[in-house]
């Protein structure tokens, strides 16, 4: 894998969609989920990260804020073949300075029990009672 590079989408471009695609292959379909047209389009004040190898899309996180100076990290999604080689820690920590930049002081989650290990190495702290879903 090459340098890889980061960067902000804007909602609905053609970058967007394709990110749209890979949460939909990592994150919805496994659960037997879709999107709806009325969840894609509350995303409109997101902001949407991702993560390239060259012009092949590798990763994608979303951050949505809340009130305050917090925002919520969702949606994170890694291509299969490109788990476990530091696209996901790249796009967190680029997340966390993106949020430092720009006035954030806290950024809260909520990750799958397989995910969890992933963002304990990463420093942050599991709050509150496991979900029974």
């Amino acid at each position: 894998m090459s340098a890889l590079t980061i960067r902000l989408l804007e909602h609905s471009s053609p970058a967007y969609e394709e990110t749209v695609a890979l949460r939909d292959e990592i994150l919805r379909k496994p659960l037997g989920l879709t999107f709806t047209p009325e969840q894609l389009g509350a995303e409109a004040s997101d902001y949407h990260l991702a993560c390239y190898d060259g012009d092949r899309l590798l990763g994608c996180l979303i951050l949505t804020p809340l009130a305050g100076d917090a925002l919520k990290m969702r949606q994170v999604a890694v291509a299969g073949d490109a788990q476990r080689r530091g696209v996901g820690r790249a796009m967190v920590e680029f997340s966390e300075e993106f949020a430092r930049r720009n006035g954030f002081r806290e950024i809260v989650l909520n990750a799958r029990e397989t995910a969890a290990p992933f963002y304990d190495a990463l420093g942050y702290d599991r709050v509150g009672e496991r979900s029974r879903r």
